[in-house]
């Protein structure tokens, strides 16, 4: 507190904690210009009050609190203390209440950050004019309401604008000249798509997903078109027609997420342009026809098609794309077999197929996918043998396939005018600036994979160690290969609903992390290998309806835990617990007594007597007939 010549403190991943009550009286002798004390987002902060010191300064260029979980109203005081503050960072806490500016004018901010937090009302139309200068406005994740001042519009210097995940109904942006980001995600929104934020000159970055757009936007206007977009992302809104054309124009898009709307017709042959493509979903649509051919984005990464009507052979589009790691093309209408190019796309980790039309035997050619660790090909109409090449699939962690990289981080184009420039050169030089670059924004993979018994959507870091094959519902027959026995890292394993036959292999007990193992409705046979039962992080066991005899595994562990529907449709098996108790002898085998042998003899002979007089008189009596009938026969 008696350090009057400091100026410059920063601190980062440590712990803020509350003041002690002796502090609250003190008044510093210093008068700060920077002041950084953020966490990392992973950093887990004890709910703490803002600093009772900083109600005392008033020469702040630069102050940063960011993810602290700083409970309480939001310091509305700062701003109106610190004419001069240029750069206010408080994202990542938990304020609450409005935003309340200070009645003058604050030309010298430049970036205004309180997203993550728990405030909430309308977003103050004055706001333009208290900082008129402003280049970057976070507000996202909070409770605002109502409608987006139509004034940012005319903020010239504004170039990233984040309002996404409030409540915010009505937006009213007609000139967007300069602002290069722009997000609007997860909102209330509604109407037509504005042509004055489609033909934004210097938009690279537009997200409007999660709201209710709507109409054609095939046909769109385009006056201003500029070839500069990086990233669309129109998802989960009401928009419908024909897919646009138009975004072909710009050869720097390299995601575009169209998912969750009406869109119907094929897939236009104009995105063959697209060749820096690094993201695409089209998902949950309407469309129809096949991939063009010519569809081949060498860094492409990830393709989600799925819940369309997409149909006809799979043909070579993606066949060179060895950056692809994700191909979605579950519940579509694909035929033909599944292409052995498939097993050339090095990178690839996840494998949807699901609920297609597809036919044949399994490709071995996928066995040679050395990264895979989904791979689903269920509800189709495969036949054949399981190739045993399976078993030489290896489930390796990654933890960068969980993400999708669909936004760069900007460069220094989209960086705010730093604090540093303006500094005291000798504080500069005395330390290692830290800079604040823009947030990048970083899209979760999302998979979608049945185990356990449930459909699941798999991301984030759950994602980086989840490995598993779903064969069910195909017409696989002929045994399970014993190698299968050798998927050491898989959790779950689905190949129900098919025609296997044979045993079950005893390598399964090797099977040390799987967590689901499905093989109900087949014909195998033969006893359930009991060391299974080795397997202690099984929660999802089935056998049911199979011709498997013998006792069933020791209930221990795991196996303790699964009730008799894992079993049933099994007459030939026995033990608990199924009803069927094994001690109990077969009645054929029960020795019969003598005496009761004797009586059964003798009843036997009677009946043989009697039956043969029956029969000696029948017969008798039909000559005596015939003869009288015809005495000269």
């Amino acid at each position: 507190m008696n350090h009057s010549s400091l100026k410059f403190f920063s601190s980062e991943n440590n712990r803020l904690v509350t003041e002690p009550m002796s502090f609250h009286d003190l008044i510093p002798k210093f008068q700060l210009v920077f002041f950084h004390l953020s966490n990392s987002p992973t950093s887990k902060a004890v709910n703490v009050e803002i600093p009772n010191f900083l109600y005392y300064q008033y020469n702040l260029r630069f102050l940063d609190l960011s993810h602290n979980n700083i409970t309480g109203m939001f310091p509305s005081w700062l701003l109106k203390n610190n004419t001069r503050l240029e750069q206010l960072f408080m994202s990542e806490n938990s304020f609450v209440g409005t935003l309340q500016l200070q009645d003058h004018p604050n030309p010298n901010m430049t970036e205004l950050d309180i997203s993550n937090n728990n405030m909430h009302g309308q977003i103050s139309k004055d706001i333009c004019l208290i900082f008129p200068n402003l280049y970057t406005l976070r507000m996202a994740k909070n409770g605002f309401t109502g409608c987006i001042p139509s004034c940012l519009g005319n903020i010239s210097s504004l170039g990233i604008l984040d309002l996404s995940n409030n409540q915010l109904s009505t937006v009213k942006l007609k000139q967007l000249t300069t602002i290069g980001f722009l997000k609007l995600s997860n909102n209330n929104l509604g109407g037509q798509l504005l042509a004055s934020v489609v033909n934004s000159s210097g938009l690279v970055f537009l997200y409007l997903s999660g709201n209710n757009f709507w109409g054609q936007i095939s046909d769109f206007p385009l006056d201003g078109w500029k070839k500069m977009w990086t990233v669309l992302d129109l998802s989960n809104n009401q928009f419908s027609g024909m897919l646009p054309r138009w975004i072909v124009n710009s050869t720097q898009l390299s995601a575009i997420d169209l998912s969750k709307n009406h869109f119907k017709g094929p897939i236009p042959r104009d995105f063959c342009k697209l060749q820096g493509l690094e993201y695409l979903d089209l998902s949950e649509n309407n469309l129809s026809g096949s991939i063009p051919s010519c569809f081949n984005p060498p860094q492409i990464t990830h393709v989600h098609l799925s819940e369309n009507r997409l149909s006809g052979p799979l043909t070579c589009g993606f066949y060179n794309s060895s950056s692809l790691i994700t191909m979605d093309l579950r519940n579509n209408s694909f035929t033909g077999s599944i292409p052995n190019w498939i097993g050339n796309l090095s990178s690839l980790s996840f494998l949807l197929l699901r609920a297609n039309h597809f036919d044949g035997d399994f490709p071995d050619h996928l066995c040679l996918l050395e990264k895979l660790s989904i791979l689903d090909v269920s509800q189709n109409h495969l036949s054949g043998p399981l190739p045993a090449c399976l078993g030489n699939l290896t489930f390796k962690e990654n933890s960068k396939k969980a993400f999708a990289d669909i936004e760069n981080v900007f460069g220094s184009a989209y960086t705010g005018k730093s604090y540093y420039d303006t500094m005291n050169p000798k504080l500069v030089d005395n330390f290692q600036i830290l800079g604040n670059p823009s947030q990048s924004n970083i899209a979760e993979e999302v998979i979608e994979f049945t185990t356990k018994n449930m459909y699941y959507g798999y991301k984030g870091k759950i994602l980086s160690f989840m490995s598993g094959i779903d064969l069910s519902s195909n017409n696989f027959l002929g045994a399970i290969p014993q190698e299968l026995g050798y998927l050491s890292k898989i959790l779950s394993l689905n190949l129900s609903h098919n025609n296997l036959t044979g045993s079950i292999p005893a390598t399964f007990s090797n099977l040390k992390q799987i967590e689901s193992l499905d093989l109900s409705y087949n014909n195998l046979t033969g006893a359930i290998p009991q060391q299974l039962t080795e397997i202690t992080t099984l929660t999802v066991f089935s056998v049911a309806h199979n011709n498997l005899s013998g006792k069933t595994p020791e209930e221990k562990y795991q196996f303790g835990t699964f009730d008799e529907s894992c079993y049933e449709g099994n007459p030939f098996l026995c033990g608990p617990p199924l009803r069927n108790n094994c001690s109990k002898e077969p009645m054929s085998l029960q020795p019969v007594p003598n005496d009761e042998q004797e009586d059964d003899d003798f009843i036997d002979m009677e009946f043989f007597y009697i039956s043969f007089s029956v029969c000696y008189t029948i017969v008798v009596m039909m000559i005596a007939a015939v003869l009288y009938i015809n005495p000269y026969w």
